[in-house]
């Protein structure tokens, strides 16, 4: 069994000539990394200094929506759950939302 990520852009919401495939991974851990990863690298240049709303609304206008596609049923990814904890855990204390 694959487990194919793809990668929409967020500023072309559903437009599904700017997606691309990122790759065929082994395992659903794999490619859970993987979009990890890509949501990671956005929120890595992100205003630290801006509430965790804020920092959001950056991703959600123009960060890289990846999920993954796999006959295994349970193996799913939200990257904007994902990046709206990691913009909670990023913001600074006294910009919390």
């Amino acid at each position: 069994m694959t487990f194919t990520v793809f990668v929409d852009d967020n500023f072309q919401y559903m437009d599904e000539s700017e997606r691309y495939e990122l790759g065929e991974f082994a395992d659903c851990e794999s490619a859970v990394a993987a979009c990890k990863h890509i949501v990671d690298e956005f929120l890595a240049g992100v205003d630290r200094n801006r509430s965790a709303d804020e920092m959001f609304a950056d991703y959600r206008n123009f960060g890289e929506d990846p999920w993954i596609k796999s006959a295994n049923g349970a193996c799913r990814f939200s990257a904007w759950t994902y990046a709206q904890e990691q913009c909670s855990e990023l913001a600074r204390p006294n910009h919390s939302s």
